[in-house]
């Protein structure tokens, strides 16, 4: 019976200690199974086989924190898992240990979605620069952060550079490359997939995977979200970003997507218009690899259209010519789709006519966008090419149908106050999901936001924009970075597949919110 009595007492503490530090997660066996079958036999084994390669868990912190940190003058809080935490919390000085700073912990209640019980540590009025970690009695600390101006520009500029380093067919040299540089890859011509005799040169461009792919819908889709992060926001975009075209007069995003679009230029078919889908490369043990180009395929073509169209306005202050170039391409590709309607989404139809339509001013164009929202009256915002396409016709300068615009505006508007006030339900302040890795989901609801933010400024939403910096900066419950280079804990100690900045797509939508919240950061910092 003693055996008993300490193994029933054991399991007290470690349920007393899972409520105050922890999300509560319920064991598979009773305390009865625990006993021995005979308790004479000797004391109770757990009814389970020794094990002597048992792997301790990872003891992860119960404070979250931004690991890279907070802006001086803005919200700071921290996240605090555990259904009984303490009264109060700490903030010490990272090096000295010295305490500085003592707050109240606010208690949220339980999460259905995520799983846990949350509080608050509000450290919003504590605005001295330097390096801090958090620590609360029983709970523990959180990992280390700073508090300072100007927090995000070396990470902005990181994310935005990983294009140059996704860049294929161009040597990347040491100065600029450092430990990722690398000779010239995928140079040589490539064959189409189904004619080994027809080869074209399609040098160049992002790669898109790991594979080398370069992949023109998405990289038409990452270049929207660049140049949309540039038309919103161009004062966070500068020219020291230590690319090769660094310093000419051009902002290093336009020279950077220059480079994707030069290679969107080869994909086109010279006779039709129309657009292969994507160069692949495979392994061979006589050549070493050989390239393969697949062929034409609608959503290529009509994204094409709409992605020239968008960089020809864009671009025409810096090269008219070239952005010449790259409207009537847009036009060719336009007119090769609309052969084949029946193939064509219509949303992506439609986003390319808006971008068209912005570029010359022609009514033919405006017709389809305007024929397209009177059919659609409730617009899915969720659909990037509906999305798109309603910001565009929003920003052009061309006569628009004033009653569709104010629609479209509403709706817009709409789906922003429905994202903030979902995000803000959320104990983490995010509308993350239990696996704490719905990145798309929750970048795609960032750049509604942004759009709509930068349209009224609205301070709430701004908070809601930063908030999710400080979730993908480890502020969620697996408590890592989904970042490279930042933060203590990086999503490349638990899962690979995880990291934003080595997926182009997600990348760009990043880069959107970035701006987004730099540019709400210098507003701030005006007033």
């Amino acid at each position: 019976m003693h055996n008993r009595h300490i193994v029933k007492k054991f399991i007290g503490m470690i349920l007393s200690i899972g409520l105050l530090t922890g999300c509560g997660f319920v064991s598979d066996f009773s305390v009865d199974t625990l006993q021995s079958s005979n308790e004479e036999e000797g004391p109770a084994t757990l009814g389970l086989t020794p094990s002597f390669d048992y792997e301790v868990p990872e003891s992860l912190p119960n404070i979250l924190v931004d690991q890279v940190g907070y802006e001086l003058g803005s919200n700071k809080i921290a996240v605090i898992k555990g259904e009984l935490p303490p009264d109060s919390f700490t903030i010490l000085e990272a090096e000295s240990g010295r305490e500085v700073y003592t707050g109240k912990i606010e208690q949220k209640g339980y999460d259905e979605t995520i799983g846990c019980y949350i509080s608050y540590g509000d450290f919003s009025d504590f605005n001295t620069p330097g390096n801090y970690y958090i620590e609360a009695a029983m709970i523990g600390q959180s990992y280390p952060f700073v508090i300072s101006e100007n927090l995000y520009g070396d990470l902005f500029d990181a994310v935005l550079k990983q294009y140059y380093f996704n860049r294929c067919g161009l040597t990347l040299s040491t100065d600029l490359a450092g430990a990722k540089a690398h000779n010239a890859c995928h140079s040589r011509e490539a064959q189409m997939k189904e004619e080994a005799s027809i080869k074209r040169d399609v040098s160049g461009g992002w790669h898109v995977d790991e594979m080398g792919t370069r992949d023109v819908v998405k990289g038409c889709q990452t270049v929207n979200y660049l140049l949309l992060s540039y038309e919103l926001y161009p004062d966070i975009f500068e020219e020291d970003l230590k690319i090769p075209e660094s310093r000419n007069g051009i902002p290093d995003v336009l020279d950077e997507v220059k480079y994707e679009i030069d290679w969107l230029l080869k994909m086109q078919d010279a006779t039709s218009g129309a657009v292969y889908a994507s160069v692949s490369s495979v392994d061979n043990r006589t050549a070493g690899y050989i390239l393969y180009i697949d062929g034409i395929t609608m959503s290529a073509t009509i994204q094409f259209a709409a992605t020239m169209a968008r960089f020809s306005y864009i671009y025409q202050n810096y090269d008219r010519d070239f952005a010449t170039q790259c409207l009537k391409a847009a036009d060719r590709a336009y007119r090769y789709a609309e052969k084949y309607l029946a193939d064509v989404s219509m949303e992506e139809y439609f986003h390319a006519a808006t971008e068209l339509y912005r570029a010359t001013g022609n009514q033919r164009y405006h017709s389809v966008v305007k024929n397209y929202l009177k059919q659609n009256p409730e617009l899915d915002m969720d659909n990037d090419f509906v999305f798109w396409g309603c910001v565009t016709y929003l920003a052009t300068k061309q006569p628009v149908d004033v009653l569709l615009s104010n629609s479209v505006i509403q709706l817009l508007m709409k789906k922003g106050e429905q994202i903030s006030f979902s995000s803000k339900e959320s104990k983490l302040l995010v509308k993350a999901d239990q696996k704490q890795s719905n990145h798309a989901a929750l970048l795609q609801d960032m750049s509604r936001l942004a759009v709509v933010d930068h349209i009224i400024t609205n301070h709430e939403y701004a908070t809601v924009l930063e908030n999710h910096m400080h979730y993908i900066l480890g502020r969620n419950l697996r408590a890592v970075s989904y970042l490279d280079g930042a933060g203590q804990r990086n999503y490349k100690d638990i899962d690979e597949s995880l990291g934003i900045m080595n997926q182009v797509d997600l990348n760009a939508e990043l880069v959107l919110l970035l701006s987004a919240v730099m540019d709400d950061e210098m507003i701030v910092g005006e007033e």
